[in-house]
């Protein structure tokens, strides 16, 4: 990515980590899950700025509940109870909608070095 040609303002790429909203709220029994996600968000800053004046920003999602092939191989039950405790909207989130906040990212080049949740306001209870 170093290598790539820079635009304009010397923009020359993009890294996006994905973490997990367990970096912020880990739960009872996923000490070592939430410990690598908090990895994962500790690490934005100091690599956005270790990168930067190669002309490459970093960011990371931290997304929240989301209809994956993990959560589909959960009962509907269990689906419905997971998908009532996001505020707004109260659903899972949609792959595409993931996708949409990374197409943001990647057009504003102001973000840098830092975490955005895509989590619908859902905060983890223990």
């Amino acid at each position: 990515m170093s290598r790539n040609e820079p635009d304009g303002d010397g923009h020359r790429g993009l890294v996006v980590n994905t973490a997990s909203v367990a970096a912020f709220e880990g739960q009872v029994g996923q000490a070592a899950y939430a410990a690598s996600k908090g990895g994962i968000v500790g690490l934005t800053l100091p690599v956005a700025r270790d990168l930067a004046p190669l002309g490459i920003r970093v960011v990371t999602v931290a997304p929240g509940l989301f209809s994956t092939p993990l959560l589909a191989g959960l009962p509907e039950r269990a689906r419905r109870f997971l998908a009532q405790q996001v505020p707004f909207p109260p659903r899972l989130g949609h792959p595409g909608e993931f996708a949409h906040l990374v197409l943001a990212l990647a057009e504003n080049p102001m973000v840098n070095g830092e975490v955005v949740r895509l989590d619908g306001a859902l905060r983890m209870q223990p």
